[in-house]
This record gives C-alpha cells, structure tokens and sequence, in this order.
C-alpha cells in the first residue's frame, strides 16, 4: 500500500473521526479541562501524532517519514501562535473555562473541514502549475516579515467581516451564560456569545490556515502527507490550549521564531529549483529555531 492508496485515505479519515468521537465521550460532563487531564491528553495527541508518523515511515520509507514529521512539528508550531488569538476571543466574548472546551471542540471539527478543503486546493493547483510555489513562497517570507513588524495590538473580533455579516443575518442574544450557541428569545431563535465566539475562532482558523498550509507544501507536495501532518497537529489543539493558556504570556519570543520559520520556508520554495536542502536540514532549522525562542523566552521573560 503507498500514499495514494484510496484505502490509506479511508482508512486515516476513520481513524480521525474514532480519535474525536473519543475525546467528546472522554470529556462528557467534564465541566472543566484540569491541567492534568490537558497535559494527558496532549501527550496522546502528540503519540497519535507519532503512530501516523510510523505508518508513513513503515509504508513509504524514510524520507517520506521526515516529511511527515518536519511537517508536523511545522504545523504544531504554528498552532501554538493561533492559541493566542483563541486565548483573546475567549476573553473577549468572557467565555468559562467550562465552556471554552465546547467551542473547540466544534472550532476543531470545522478546521479539519476548510484545512482538508484548502489542501484539496492547493494540491490540485500545485500539480497543474507548478510555479504556484512560488506564489506560495513569496507569500509567506512576506507573512514572516509583517509577523516580526507587527505590534501585538488587541484584537477586537467586533471587527471581524463574518461577524458582522453574521451579526445582520442572524440576532445575537447577550446572555452571557447559556451553554447553547442557539436559544428561543421572542418566539425566534437568536444566536448566543458562544456562537459568535465560534465563528470568530473558525475564521481565525481559516486565516492561519492560509500561512501554515502553504508552510507544508514547502516540505512536501504529497498529499497525504500534507493533510494528515495538518490534521494530526490541529487533533491537539484544545489539550494544548488549557495546557499552556496559563503560560503563553512566557514565549514572549515564540513570535519572532514563527516568522523565521516563516520566512525560512518561504525562501526554500522559491530556490527549490536551484538549491536543493535536505530534509533532514529542514527539521533540524525549524526545530532548532522553536528551541532557541523557547529558551530565550524562558531566559529574558517579559517584565511586567
């Protein structure tokens, strides 16, 4: 069986949907993600992650199994930049913690949905023009660059095109407090915060998707290995937020890794054709540069 295995496909897209069916009935009537829960589950997003990887090594050998990997960790990394936009909508909209763990779960589950659309996309687009790399390219060592110019300012999601759009189709209710995203209010149905906080967290999503996909194609054009590295990063997404939302405020470097990294693949797609850099040289840099803004942030934390 190779990567383009129609089986392979069937066989992963299963495999996904039992992972996520079995984190929703671990999590049932759990009003709140204690640490030690997030950290568990983590770690076995993490090994989920590792098992696909071992599948890729032992079906398609080594160098696809690097692919995977330096994909994965790509794709892990920039996620962590995303908890912090997640981390300021759930302040913003003053979303619980008990209730934080229920818009991620669907914000997830509508993720997996527009990445798997995007990479269809993209990889239909890179096998018919292959200069779209460059495209790619370009456009994330200009995504780096504007990442190490931009100012954290705050975000206001009242701001967001969807939400407004949202807003006029649908009536929001204020209540703070209901659990549901839909409620009866008037003898009509009116969306709660909880909605409009979920349609923040998902077009906020489909924004990092535009910079991480991309990001991928730069390591490899295979499809499988494009979407699976993808998906099995974005699994973990909610047992990372409640593990490190406490500790965010810590990388205050991370920022300017992920613009390196940014930029750095940007630059290999746009010389592939000239200057070929081995997988293994890949890895090593992202790794390696993940490493040194963690340690320089663990160093010189920010005063407050």
């Amino acid at each position: 069986m190779n990567l383009d295995s129609p089986i392979l496909w069937v066989v992963f897209l299963v495999y996904i949907t039992v992972m996520l069916a079995l984190s929703m009935l671990a999590h049932r009537g759990q009003h709140q993600v204690t640490l030690r829960s997030a950290a568990i589950w983590s770690i076995f997003w993490l090994a989920s992650g590792g098992l696909v990887n071992g599948v890729v090594w032992w079906l398609a050998g080594s160098e696809k199994g690097l692919e995977f990997l330096t994909g994965f960790i790509l794709e892990e990394s920039l996620s962590v930049d995303n908890l912090f936009v997640i981390l300021t909508i759930f302040a913003y909209f003053a979303i619980t913690p008990e209730r934080q763990q229920h818009v991620l779960f669907w914000g997830i589950l509508g993720a997996i949905v527009t990445r798997g659309a995007f990479i269809l996309a993209g990889t239909a687009l890179v096998s018919r023009f292959q200069w779209i790399l460059y495209v790619f390219g370009a456009f994330l060592v200009f995504t780096g660059i504007k990442m190490l110019r931009h100012n954290d300012d705050e975000i206001d999601p009242d701001q967001n095109f969807f939400v407004r759009v949202f807003r006029k189709l649908m009536p929001v209710s204020p209540d703070r407090t209901s659990e549901r995203f839909l409620i009866r209010q008037d003898g009509r149905w009116a969306a709660t915060p909880l909605l409009v906080a979920l349609v923040v967290v998902e077009t906020s999503d489909v924004m990092f998707a535009v910079d991480s996909i991309p990001a991928v194609f730069s390591i490899t054009t295979d499809p499988f290995i494009v979407f699976a590295s993808n998906i099995c990063a974005v699994l973990g997404l909610r047992s990372q937020y409640f593990l490190l939302h406490g500790a965010l405020g810590l990388f205050r470097f991370l920022k300017y890794g992920l613009a390196v990294i940014l930029s750095f693949v940007g630059v290999k797609m746009l010389v592939v054709h000239w200057v070929h850099i081995p997988i293994g040289w890949s890895l090593g840099t992202v790794a390696g540069i993940l490493v040194l803004t963690v340690c320089l942030s663990l160093l010189f934390p920010k005063r407050l």
